[in-house]
């Protein structure tokens, strides 16, 4: 049965104005968004974001951003504290779900969530572990670059091979951000692995870090981690990937935070061995 409240909740498409409000309460949650994820997001679906609203007022957020016509992401499920348990979550969700329309969809859900998603069909890939902590000083590899505007077709391709599905739109604004710090190793006349470090709102983040081997990871982690002078950096790392534990635990790093990679259905092949670091638990 329908309450009053959910009656009265109306679910809309969300804007580039939204943001601050849904990244507000993502940052209440403990989430730690990005200062400046807002354009990316946006630049890969405008029309994937959604607000639930009571009387005009904010109270539930969620998005359901498309790449492709095979997959979606669903993320930023957020109600807020005090208008839970009024049905307002299940109708966001059920609403914005339609955008992905038959695509299987993915999410990185908290743990308090998952058997929700589980009744939802979602099916568990892989538990993935958020590791915090202040890495010791590092020199940058002299074999590690700043990424270039003539990178990026090689970058999309390499993150291709890393992803569920292609996003050059994404990477174009990932990539150059304000405050994010992307940097790419070669070697045998082809790229190797690539990362960026961005700020957070309680922690500098980093996302994606893929690499063919731990020797690149370790490299690219080492220049995205020359510059942080003793700050506190965070990274979502699968627990699939040995080696990518074995590199945040190196670091001095510890498992703050758990989710789960979950999908409703088949995703494309892609080199799971190569991901040391889940671009954005909010987009994949």
């Amino acid at each position: 049965m329908t309450s009053p409240a959910t009656e009265s909740l109306v679910v809309t498409q969300a804007g580039p104005d939204d943001w601050p409000v849904i990244s507000g309460w993502a940052a209440a949650e403990g989430w730690n968004p990005g200062l400046s994820d807002g354009p990316a997001f946006f630049a890969q679906d405008p029309e994937g974001f959604f607000l639930g609203r009571v009387d005009g007022e904010p109270v539930s957020a969620i998005s359901v951003v498309n790449y492709g016509p095979e997959y979606a992401f669903l993320g930023c499920y957020l109600v807020r504290p005090d208008r839970r348990g009024r049905g307002h979550g299940l109708t966001t969700w059920k609403t914005a779900l339609a955008h992905a329309g038959d695509r299987t969809v993915g999410l990185d859900g908290v743990v308090a969530q998952q058997d929700n998603y589980r009744r939802s069909g979602f099916e568990l890939a892989h538990r993935t572990a958020r590791y915090t902590g202040v890495p010791p000083r590092s020199e940058p590899p002299a074999d590690v670059r700043a990424v270039r505007p003539a990178d990026l077709a090689d970058l999309v391709a390499y993150d291709a091979e890393c992803c569920p599905a292609d996003r050059p739109r994404f990477l174009a604004h990932w990539l150059t951000g304000a405050g994010h710090r992307a940097v790419v190793r070669h070697g045998g006349g082809r790229v190797t692995g690539y990362g960026v470090i961005r700020p957070g709102r309680d922690a500098l983040r980093i996302g994606p870090l893929f690499a063919d081997t731990p020797q690149d990871a370790r490299a690219l982690f080492s220049a995205l981690t020359a510059e942080t002078a003793g700050r506190e950096i965070a990274v979502d790392v699968p627990g699939t990937n040995a080696a990518a534990v074995a590199l945040a635990r190196q670091a001095g790093l510890r498992p703050s935070f758990e989710t789960a990679r979950m999908y409703t259905g088949p995703v494309r092949p892609h080199a799971h061995d190569r991901v040391y670091g889940i671009t954005t638990l909010e987009l994949g």
